[in-house]
């Protein structure tokens, strides 16, 4: 996937938003303004995605392309270099679990204001 499909895939998720809070090259990825994920602009493209720590570990462990999350908390994020040996439809579920993750721990408040 390229930034593109990558981006628009991330902003069909429900109530999700972007911004740029570090500079112009970290695209940072919300839903009810807290994060699930962070794309840097450069080459090569990676994602920084939220991952359950045990889940994160092991995709460590098989996968080249995921490494600790740069600048992140390493226990729950990983980083994603994309074209590497990270295939599409892994990426799709990775982002799908980050978006979940952040998700599930919003309030339900928080899930009626954004018609969730």
């Amino acid at each position: 996937m390229n930034f593109k499909e990558i981006d628009t895939y991330l902003l069909s998720k429900k109530g999700a938003t972007f911004d740029y809070p570090f500079d112009d090259m970290v695209r940072v990825y919300r839903v009810a303004d807290k994060m699930f994920a962070l794309m840097i602009e450069e080459e090569p493209l990676s994602i920084n995605l939220k991952c359950n720590p045990f889940y994160a570990l092991e995709l460590r462990s098989l996968y080249e392309g995921i490494k600790a999350g740069y600048h992140m908390n390493k226990k729950h994020w990983n980083t994603v270099t994309i074209g590497g040996d990270v295939d599409d439809t892994l990426l799709k579920e990775l982002i799908d679990h980050s978006y979940e993750l952040v998700y599930d721990k919003l309030t339900k408040k928080q899930k009626e204001l954004l018609g969730l």
